[in-house]
């Protein structure tokens, strides 16, 4: 019953305006009426933001490259190695506690995906999950290879495709021996 007006029909075509509102794309569309062509336009997108970031042999900056598909501040959920992070500050520590500790290590790497599963949920949000492997020389000169599965969480932020949720499952077993 409306408080105002003590008639129901208000509030019940005001819950409606709402509930519809909240299951629209923003360019006003239902969320579920993406068109396979959308579908595939959004998951390209999402998949180049990815593969461009780990450019591990283009110099530069690598820590600001590899934190370049998350959101500049702010909530990122990220689960590795058994903990669980929820701040961008956090992130960016446990970036650069890698590049440290092993990235800089690293020679002749070489970021390589395997197949990339990326599901559209909507005009602004998508899931990516997928392998990967990074090949490279120890600094002594022996063969190593890090790698696992990731599946990452994006969404649209101020026209760009970044990562608010990511889980990163590392790979140690026989699947990440050298390739000859």
């Amino acid at each position: 019953m409306n408080l105002l007006t003590g008639n129901r029909r208000p509030t019940i075509a005001l819950l409606a305006l709402l509930a519809a509102a909240a299951c629209s794309a923003a360019d006003g569309r239902p969320a579920d009426a993406l068109t396979d062509s959308d579908r595939r336009r959004i998951a390209a997108a999402v998949a180049r933001r990815l593969r461009a970031a780990p450019a591990l042999r283009a110099g530069g900056d690598m820590v600001a490259r590899m934190l370049s598909v998350y959101p500049d501040s702010g909530r990122v959920v990220s689960a590795s190695g058994g903990r669980v992070t929820v701040e961008h500050d956090s992130l960016e520590a446990a970036v650069r506690t890698f590049w440290v500790t092993t990235g800089q290590n690293m020679r002749n790497p070489e970021w390589r995906w395997g197949p990339m599963h990326v599901d559209v949920l909507s005009p602004e949000a998508a899931v990516v999950t997928a392998t990967y492997r990074i090949p490279h020389l120890t600094p002594q000169g022996a063969p190593h290879v890090l790698g696992g599965a990731w599946t990452a969480v994006f969404a649209r932020r101020d026209g760009e495709w970044v990562i608010v949720q990511e889980h990163l499952s590392d790979d140690t077993g026989e699947a990440l021996s050298p390739t000859p």
